[in-house]
């Protein structure tokens, strides 16, 4: 029989923020103490070693407390401090090569703007999208425009996907609700996190509430 290979994306994806690698560390640190599942280390424009260590210790504090750690951008990191998975902006390495380097196990999300990335994610058989941005965000340099509820909605029903598309992009604790009815699957959230780690399990609760209509079938008795 063929195996199969649970490979859970979480609803709430943590995106890391910090000035320094030491600050990115801190605030894993607090995610993970939060209850965060989920931990996307995003380190940008240092170099190798210092990216390899601060992968190193972000691993050690999420084994710690069972989170899933993703490295953004650096699949090679990622298979080095065995990390959960690997994020793929639009500019990085192709998912189909990353994924012969890193093998099945591993979970491979991508990001997209439009339909069209989207697609071609799903051709190249991403586990997850990350599709934004939702709104304004002063996270991200060089902004695509924005999606917004009404865009999610249309580009999900476009899709008719069972990869969780994951919304991303200047999301707080008061849009999120609404998001989720779009039928996206879940949420990445950097400052509104990084900015009150208390919010985590209250993400988590605004995100439990069910909502793809997948779901709503198996439950059945859900109006």
């Amino acid at each position: 029989g063929s195996i199969i290979i649970n490979k859970m994306i979480s609803k709430l994806h943590y995106i890391t923020q910090g000035n320094t690698p030491e600050e990115h560390l801190e605030n894993i640190q607090r995610a993970c103490a939060s209850g965060a599942e989920w931990v996307q280390l995003r380190l940008k424009k240092k170099d190798p070693k210092t990216i390899l260590e601060t992968a190193k210790k972000a691993r050690e504090i999420t084994a710690h407390f069972q989170t899933r750690l993703i490295i953004n951008d650096y699949y090679k990191v990622a298979k080095e401090v065995n990390a959960d998975g690997v994020h793929l902006g639009k500019k990085d390495a192709c998912p189909l090569k990353v994924r012969d380097y890193l093998g099945k196990f591993y979970s491979i999300g991508g990001t997209a703007n439009t339909l069209e990335d989207c697609k071609e994610l799903l051709t190249k058989k991403v586990d997850y999208i990350g599709l934004g941005p939702f709104q304004f965000t002063e996270t991200k340099k060089n902004l695509s425009p924005v999606i917004g509820e009404a865009g999610y909605k249309v580009l999900i029903e476009e899709l008719k996907t069972e990869t969780p598309i994951i919304a991303v992009g200047g999301i707080t604790l008061d849009t999120v609700a609404s998001i989720i009815k779009t039928g996206v699957f879940g949420v990445a959230v950097s400052g509104a996190i990084t900015n009150d780690f208390t919010s985590i399990p209250v993400f988590h609760q605004l995100l439990k509430a069910p909502s793809t209509n997948e779901q709503v079938y198996k439950l059945g008795d859900n109006k």
